[in-house]
């Protein structure tokens, strides 16, 4: 199974620490569009005309489940994600965070 990704890019071989973002309600920005994939889905986002490709089923369930758990953890842990597998997950969340593909839950 290739590595999750929040872009075209691999995941890097050392992410980044786990943060405070696992704690954090997240949901899929309404500006966004999935488009399922083979490979997971395509993500455009309509108002920055981003487009990213989402590479693991895995990380397209968790990004489609974060509006319906109070947190990352919750929503990686119902996509089937291993916590050890948690950091790398987050890189590619950040990756959709900073690109405006997911933002914070109020």
């Amino acid at each position: 199974m290739p590595p999750p990704s929040g872009s075209a890019d691999t995941v890097p071989a050392d992410p980044a620490p786990a943060d405070d973002m696992l704690t954090q309600a997240w949901a899929l920005s309404e500006a966004v569009a999935l488009r399922p994939e083979p490979f997971g889905a395509l993500a455009y986002h309509f108002g920055n005309r981003k487009l990213t490709f989402l590479k693991s089923p895995e990380l397209v369930t968790t990004v489609t489940g974060l509006a319906t758990h109070p947190d990352v953890a919750g929503a990686l842990t119902a996509a089937g994600v291993a916590p050890a597998e948690h950091p790398r997950y987050l890189v590619a969340l950040r990756a959709l965070a900073a690109t405006e593909m997911i933002e914070p839950r109020r």
